[in-house]
């Protein structure tokens, strides 16, 4: 069936004016929601369904569901930004933040220009409610209304999306921070709208360092430079949030510096892996084994994944090209994690450049020997490693930027940490 054909056979269903909600349906849709699930949250918005009935009933955030499919708040704006998306094949701008009550907070999704402000204390009424990475989720809509308080409500959150780089998640919108502009590389990509120029890099601040995209250069935006950025939005990018900016983003210089930390977060392992993935962090453990795939190997020219036989998964039959890796488990009691070390940081712990090495294979007729002299070099060592960690369905991996031996002696660090805890 096709989605006019869903729409149809609701509106008939139901009695409803078929075009409402075809608009419905495809907004639902356009966001991901499965075809059952948006087409039941119709019947429930429309009077057939477990709702009882097309009155939205009045909730507090934390109350709120995606079951509910249609409900009343009252809240205080805490963030308002603005960006554009591709919808139906047209560009659409929409606004985006969250709103809080003294339960909770929740994110939203305005369609038109309301005229929110951060601050406002609202009445959105006949707002739906989607589920949008597995959280409740305001959609305010044609068929919302929105009824400002002459009395602001308190809610116990800041208000105007202040924030340092450590507070940022994924799904953040409407932020603003003030960072020193630590990398920054221009590029040429294939956009939504063919070749777009964009500028990506790292930034930082007292707290921390995120990677960062500008989608519509900024001039503002360079080494060194200390800005202040507002109207920003965040994405996971490899498992750790990327902070994108907008054409709807604004750049200024600040009359201060930004002083960057120079020092990674330091974290076990444990916790590190079951925070779902961090741009910048330093973690210590052991060297347990050297994975398959370390050593001497090949890659892809077009695209730089390993191939296997000179076959890619997406180019077919290459010519490879050699390449030095190291995929090592690390361990310190609390969990494991891979760390993979690029070519010049396994060029180091092998003690050898890549044509040491193709050379070394040579001599021996084994390819494997690289990475067994890595392996006799690492393993059973306690590392100090900082780089970027990303966690899915297959794991957790650490892209290292340094990978540093401890040579101190554990048993001088236990006592030194008994010593401070004595009185």
């Amino acid at each position: 069936m096709t989605l006019d054909d869903h729409a149809e056979d609701i509106a008939s269903d139901l009695g409803v004016d078929k075009e409402e909600v075809k608009d419905d349906l495809k907004n639902l849709v356009n966001y991901s929601v499965p075809m059952d699930e948006a087409k039941q949250s119709l019947r429930r918005k429309y009077g057939d369904g477990s709702s009882g009935g097309g009155t939205p009933s009045s909730k507090p955030i934390a109350e709120v569901t995606p079951a509910d499919s249609n409900v009343t708040v009252t809240a205080r704006v805490l963030t308002v930004g603005q960006r554009s998306i591709q919808y139906q094949g047209d560009e659409q701008v929409i606004f985006e933040g969250e709103l809080a009550d003294d339960t909770g907070k929740i994110s939203y999704t305005a369609w038109e220009d309301f005229g929110l402000e951060p601050g406002d204390t609202i009445t959105a009424g006949n707002a739906n409610v989607r589920e949008w990475e597995g959280q409740p989720e305001l959609n305010l809509g044609e068929s919302t209304s929105i009824e400002l308080a002459d009395e602001p409500l308190d809610v116990p959150y800041d208000i105007g999306g202040d924030a340092t780089l450590a507070e940022l998640a994924p799904g953040d919108r409407g932020s603003n921070v003030e960072v020193q502009i630590l990398e920054v590389e221009a590029k040429t990509i294939d956009g939504r709208n063919g070749e777009t120029d964009i500028l990506s890099g790292v930034l930082g601040d007292e707290s921390g360092r995120l990677p960062f995209t500008d989608w519509q250069p900024h001039s503002e935006i360079e080494p060194g430079a200390s800005v202040r950025l507002e109207d920003v939005f965040v994405r996971e990018f490899r498992g750790a949030p990327s902070i994108n900016v907008s054409e709807f983003s604004t750049v200024r210089p600040v009359d201060r510096t930004v002083e960057a930390t120079q020092s990674a977060q330091q974290m076990a392992i444990g916790p590190a892996v079951e925070s779902g993935g961090l741009f910048d962090v330093e973690l210590t453990g052991n060297v347990l084994e050297v994975r398959d795939g370390s050593g001497l190997i090949e890659r892809c020219p077009e695209c730089g994944r390993v191939v296997q036989n000179d076959q890619c998964r997406s180019h077919g039959t290459v010519d490879a090209v050699d390449d030095l890796r190291t995929k090592a488990i690390l361990d310190d009691g609390t969990g494991t994690v891979t760390v993979v070390l690029d070519d010049e940081l396994t060029a180091d712990v092998y003690g050898g450049t890549l044509e040491d090495a193709k050379e070394h294979a040579r001599d021996e007729m084994d390819k494997e020997v690289v990475a067994d002299q890595i392996a006799r070099a690492i393993v059973g060592f306690e590392y100090v490693v900082r780089g970027s960690l990303s966690v899915d369905e297959y794991g957790a991996n650490l892209d290292a930027t340094s990978f540093i031996r401890r040579e101190d002696d554990p048993k001088d660090r236990a006592q030194a940490l008994i010593s401070e805890g004595e009185p």
